[in-house]
């Protein structure tokens, strides 16, 4: 499967801005009709003024985040699919089609880190809607070198 991320500055209702990073090319997952459930899983961090995080906890979402796409990517039950930074909190979003086996690949794949402060979250989202309205709020096209 083709994968590529775009990141781009929204704002937040209370003005902060937050950046989203989103995957693109999830129609042909979106059509499979397989991937109902999307999970949430949030860090709320002690900002700096600008609402991001320090560089230590910057840091940690970054091994976070490369360590979970490597687990997914081995073990296909769920697809990272957003990640919202700023005004204290990190969003990871992703969509599963089973919420047992998501969590022991999301263990397994954050094990050999250290302890972070998540909550999770999952719904049902059949058609994708967060995903939609992400993509419809931030996205950037490839250029023609990405394409």
């Amino acid at each position: 499967m083709k994968e590529r991320w775009w990141s781009a500055p929204t704002e937040a209702e209370n003005g902060s801005t937050i950046i989203v990073t989103g995957r693109d090319y999830m129609d042909e997952i979106i059509a499979k009709g397989k991937f109902n459930y999307r999970v949430t899983v949030s860090w709320d961090y002690q900002a700096l003024p600008s609402g991001m995080p320090d560089d230590a906890d910057a840091g940690l979402m970054e091994k976070a985040t490369d360590a979970m796409l490597a687990e997914f990517k081995k073990d296909k039950v769920a697809y990272m699919t957003g990640i919202y930074t700023g005004d204290g909190r990190r969003d990871w979003v992703f969509y599963t089609q089973n919420l047992n086996i998501f969590g022991r690949v999301f263990n397994r794949a954050l094990e050999p880190l250290e302890q972070m402060p998540l909550l999770i979250e999952a719904e049902s989202d059949p058609d994708w809607e967060e995903y939609r309205e992400m993509r419809e709020i931030s996205y950037i096209a490839p250029d023609d070198e990405e394409k």
